[in-house]
């Protein structure tokens, strides 16, 4: 089996869309409200980035017929990544990503990476083109975030994974009519969807900052509030357009904004809850994430 040269693996993971995966977890830890030592987050990172690469290979594997008619110039069907290197790629990245969990936190985080690549599995083999398709792709990120805070038991970050998982089924609802278009009510029912998930998303970043005191709170919120400001007109930039004409090209737009979007609303939230050094490297990561996205696929 030829292995695939490192542009083409890039592609086929699409590496943009691979920088979004860290700030579910540093989310997830941050609001649940425990302290971990660097090493341990990195781990749950490195098991995320790596469970959310294997979704994106075992996708292009159980889409590569329907992409050699609509997507020919992707990896599989270009012939640039065999289908069984895809497959087994995923199956190893998968494997990886449970060793990974289990080093890093061991059956407390097996309990929530466990639940999660199952999710990931589900969702690219049978329940895509189902109407769950939204529901579990929703899963999966919320459950990316509770694998930061350690486990499904832990409540408080509960909220925050509710308004990633609100993110990405509202994204994921748009990427189903990515190639054949769509309607001015799709394009409106994704701006409404948006602007839910920033409000809700203010919101936290608002509650979690009632601790702090007052010269801190001021600028915790006005960092969150720039942070979710910058998600919300990229987002509402997208939609509108899309309202405007509902174009395949206008779609993928408002799917490749979402995708990478996620990354300031979760740094606003960051921010709120009083971690604005880290908001500031995920919106770093954003603006390389978007420089890539300009050489490579976000979806």
């Amino acid at each position: 089996m030829t292995l695939p040269r490192p542009g083409d693996l890039a592609d086929l993971l699409r590496l943009p869309s691979l920088l979004s995966v860290p700030g579910d977890v540093l989310l997830g830890s941050v609001v649940s409200g425990e302290r971990r030592s660097s090493r341990h987050l990195a781990g749950l990172v490195a098991s995320s980035s790596c469970l959310y690469a294997a979704g994106m290979a075992l996708n292009d594997y159980a889409d590569r017929d329907v992409d050699a008619r609509e997507r020919p110039k992707r990896p599989i069907p270009s012939g640039r990544v065999s289908a069984r290197f895809a497959l087994g790629f995923a199956a190893t990245l998968t494997a990886a990503s449970l060793v990974l969990a289990g080093a890093a936190g061991g059956r407390r985080s097996l309990t929530v990476a466990v639940p999660l690549a199952a999710a990931v599995w589900s969702y690219d083999l049978a329940a895509k083109e189902t109407r769950w398709g939204p529901a579990v792709m929703a899963a999966c990120r919320s459950l990316d975030v509770m694998m930061g805070a350690g486990g499904l038991a832990d409540r408080r970050a509960w909220p925050a994974a509710g308004v990633v998982g609100g993110h990405i089924a509202m994204i994921t609802t748009v990427s189903r009519r990515e190639t054949e278009g769509g309607t001015k009510t799709l394009a409106l029912g994704a701006l409404a969807g948006s602007t839910a998930t920033t409000l809700a998303a203010a919101q936290l970043a608002l509650e979690a900052s009632e601790d702090a005191g007052i010269l801190r709170r001021r600028i915790h919120g006005a960092v969150s509030l720039a942070l979710l400001s910058v998600h919300a007109v990229e987002m509402v930039c997208a939609e509108l357009e899309a309202a405007r004409q509902p174009s395949p090209e206008n779609l993928q737009k408002v799917v490749g904004a979402g995708v990478l979007g996620l990354m300031p609303l979760e740094a606003g939230m960051l921010a709120g809850a009083g971690k604005p050094g880290l908001a500031a490297v995920l919106a770093t990561g954003w603006r390389l994430a978007r420089r890539l996205a300009r050489k490579r696929s976000v979806t």
